[in-house]
């Protein structure tokens, strides 16, 4: 099968390691980039990364464009995505990554610009989501435009679906620790969410919504309307975990639950879902291709049929990972 031709709108944090992410794959090929900057600044972003590291290839800038490990990448700075020209280049898949092209119609502006299908890197009001290891198997040739969900809920995710499918899912409480994010101020400032969302993301733990944990029930209907959540900012550059309190419909144990994420982990989860039980921290995961590593020594247990469940997840790199996985798999149908 040919190569994934892969177009990426919006170079941010999450645009950039989906870049990354294709470099380690033989079968994809990033053919455009469209993003407001000027592409020197885009290849200096490219290049370092705070986070992540240097780039491990080359990177150069010839005649308007990205010439990455030898390879020429168009570059455009086009505000409407109507306009992109995809069909140019030959696009298979847009990635979706400026967080604001999320719905249907938006996202179709991609299509109407010559693009086969799009991958959008949020969640969306409207779009069919799917999480990789959990819903995917039901993705069909008719699906155009698809959201790769959010990085929580691609963290949690594959915990409710092995919680559920074992042992039955009654209720459950979601937080997730969460490393600060582009969208928050280094300083005091306002904030359109909430008087809180504007704290400093630098000295501050900062209580904040999510919708990820409902979110779980729109990719594994099973347990739609059986959880949700809150998260907590942190003065962290990336790596967030997940704390599930969780109340099973039938009585089991801790080590039961152990034994169910460790075979998920080597089996029909492998490569989504990891398994640890070593004295890890956030650092620990940074850069991981995975989107949920299930920590078996930081989860506990009260009874029979309450426990908490702790899963690591860079929430960059495993869910931009995931995005890419996401995109050769509609792209194959």
């Amino acid at each position: 099968m040919a190569n994934l031709k892969l177009g990426i709108n919006g170079f941010g944090r999450i645009g950039r390691i989906v870049f990354r992410a294709t470099v380690k794959r033989d079968n994809v090929d990033v053919v455009a980039i469209n993003d407001l900057l000027d592409v020197e600044h885009l290849a200096y972003l490219l290049k370092y990364d705070s986070v992540h590291g240097r780039f491990d290839g080359t990177i150069e800038v010839k005649d308007g464009h990205l010439v990455v490990n030898g390879k020429t990448i168009r570059i455009t700075a086009e505000r409407d995505p109507k306009n992109l020209k995809w069909d140019e280049v030959d696009t298979d898949v847009v990635a979706e990554c400026t967080g604001i092209f999320t719905t249907l119609d938006t996202a179709d502006y991609h299509i109407q610009a010559g693009a086969k299908k799009v991958v959008i890197s949020a969640p969306s009001k409207d779009a069919p989501m799917f999480v990789m290891g959990v819903n995917d198997e039901k993705l069909t040739a008719d699906h155009k435009i698809v959201s790769n969900a959010s990085c929580t809920t691609n963290c949690l995710a594959p915990l409710a679906k092995i919680v559920e499918d074992n042992w039955g899912l009654e209720e459950g409480l979601m937080t997730t620790i969460h490393a600060t994010t582009a969208t928050q101020l280094t300083v005091d400032g306002p904030s359109k969410k909430d008087y809180r969302g504007g704290r400093s993301a630098l000295v501050n733990i900062v209580p904040a919504s999510t919708g990820a944990a409902k979110a779980v029930g729109k990719v594994f209907p099973a347990v739609d309307g059986k959880l949700t959540g809150m998260a907590f900012r942190v003065p962290t550059a990336d790596v967030s975990v997940v704390d599930l309190t969780v109340r099973t419909k039938k009585e089991t144990s801790l080590e039961e639950i152990k034994a169910a994420f460790k075979k998920a982990s080597e089996g029909s989860m492998k490569g989504i879902l990891g398994y640890t039980e070593e004295g890890v921290v956030s650092q620990d995961f940074v850069s991981d291709d995975r989107t949920s590593i299930f920590d078996a020594d930081a989860s506990i247990e009260l009874n029979s049929k309450f426990f908490k469940l702790v899963s690591w997840y860079d929430n960059e790199f495993g869910y931009s990972n995931k995005l890419v996985d996401l995109a050769e798999k509609i792209n194959g149908l």
